[in-house]
């Protein structure tokens, strides 16, 4: 059976991380105490601080014995991502603690594979835990109380934590018995139409996964591009790329298409929702915008079109990063407008906004065998720009 990580800092947290393994061990996993210990290293854990450092790529000596935590803490955090990856065992990991180690241990939760069970019990976790959980599937679950001691909270709390994790390396989720090929597909409320004819035509000879560009949900659909998982994509909504180089609450970060600069997967894609930022309610955008052109989306959400300048920006970003991908490329424009608000009689409607997003594309395409730009003088809601964006995922994918 797959080994249980049960990971924290024996040196303040060992009782609590032993109670952790006994409960492992009584509900039929196999635990494996792991120590990453910065001060005080535990030599009776049955995996040493010492030995998890010594897998920092600087070695040991860029983890243990620093007089600043800080930087200790993130030595100790690269040095446990290595450690996990280098192993063949992992079948769950479960953390313990506060932020020191919900910082170490989460860090290597993200480099493992979605799917694989995560659990971290943390003081942190009924917060915003977007920093820790990231694009993957980490489970977080709130200690309650401090994680300092056994009594009938911590108890409860890290004993159905120990039990849960047992239960998910136990009980592996069957497979379908015939597996299709996975395409990846990004998707906006107002791309949603676009998205929804390609899918329509591409099943059921694949099987579909769609993520909601929020930031978030753009590197969950790169990580597991990275790993492997997609036998192609349909990146048709890039909005994240406006609201990181403008602003915005959603955005991509800096590594957004890196999925495809480094892995030949097939790659179709547009520039869905690049005619907006995205805000909360409306009183909590920068008062430097005030004079813009505002849409309401919902209570909660407020979007704000982007400028011909700015969509220049957006369309140079863009088109950078396209080049740089080797694998096979199509590139769609939709000529006339890019979300279901940028068209006639819309609130985002502005040619001139557009015609500077396609030209920074236009300008900055380098040209190659496997890449092609192509543009379609539709609508990106379209039925006609859906189904060119089929044919181009076939002419690619074979």
């Amino acid at each position: 059976m797959p080994k249980i990580y049960v990971i924290g800092t024996c040196d303040t947290k060992g009782e609590e991380l032993r109670f952790a393994c006994e409960c492992v061990k009584r509900a039929g996993g196999k635990p494996v105490l792991v120590d990453v210990s910065t001060a005080t290293p535990d030599d009776k854990a049955d995996v040493t601080a010492v030995q998890v450092a010594s897998r920092h790529p600087q070695g040991k000596s860029a983890v243990l014995g620093l007089s600043d935590r800080g930087k200790a803490v993130t030595a100790m955090a690269e040095a446990l991502k290595h450690y996990l990856l280098s192993r063949k065992d992992v079948g769950a990991v479960l953390g313990l603690g506060g932020s020191g180690n919900t910082t170490i241990v989460t860090e290597a939760m993200r480099a493992l594979p979605v799917g694989l069970p995560k659990v971290m019990v943390s003081t942190l976790a009924s917060g915003n835990v977007a920093g820790f959980v990231g694009p993957t599937d980490i489970m977080m679950m709130h200690a309650v109380t401090d994680i300092a001691g056994l009594n009938a909270i911590s108890r409860a709390v890290i004993g159905n934590a120990a039990h849960a994790v047992a239960g998910m390396a136990r009980n592996k989720v069957p497979k379908a018995r015939k597996q299709k090929p996975a395409v990846g597909y990004t998707m906006f409320g107002v791309t949603t139409q676009c998205v929804n004819l390609i899918r329509q035509a591409m099943e059921p000879a694949t099987e579909s996964f769609v993520f909601h560009a929020t930031g978030t949900g753009g590197q969950s659909f790169e990580k597991l591009a990275d790993s492997g998982f997609f036998s192609g994509v349909f990146d048709m909504t890039t909005t994240e790329v406006a609201d990181f180089l403008v602003g915005g609450v959603l955005p991509c970060t800096a590594d957004r298409f890196g999925a495809f600069i480094r892995n030949r997967i097939p790659y179709v894609g547009s520039v869905g929702a690049c005619d907006m930022v995205n805000f909360g309610a409306r009183e909590t955008v920068p008062w430097q915008f005030a004079s813009r052109n505002f849409h309401i989306h919902n209570p909660h959400v407020t979007l704000m079109r982007t400028t011909p300048g700015e969509n220049a920006r957006i369309g140079a970003w863009i088109v950078e990063r396209i080049n740089r991908m080797r694998g096979p490329v199509r590139f769609l424009l939709p000529l006339r407008g890019v979300s279901a608000i940028d068209a006639p009689g819309q609130s985002f409607h502005d040619p001139e906004a557009d015609a500077m997003l396609f030209d920074a594309i236009r300008s900055g395409w380098k040209i190659s065998r496997k890449r092609k730009l192509i543009e379609l003088d539709c609508h990106i809601n379209d039925a006609d720009f859906a189904a060119a964006a089929v044919k181009a995922f076939k002419d690619i994918a074979g």
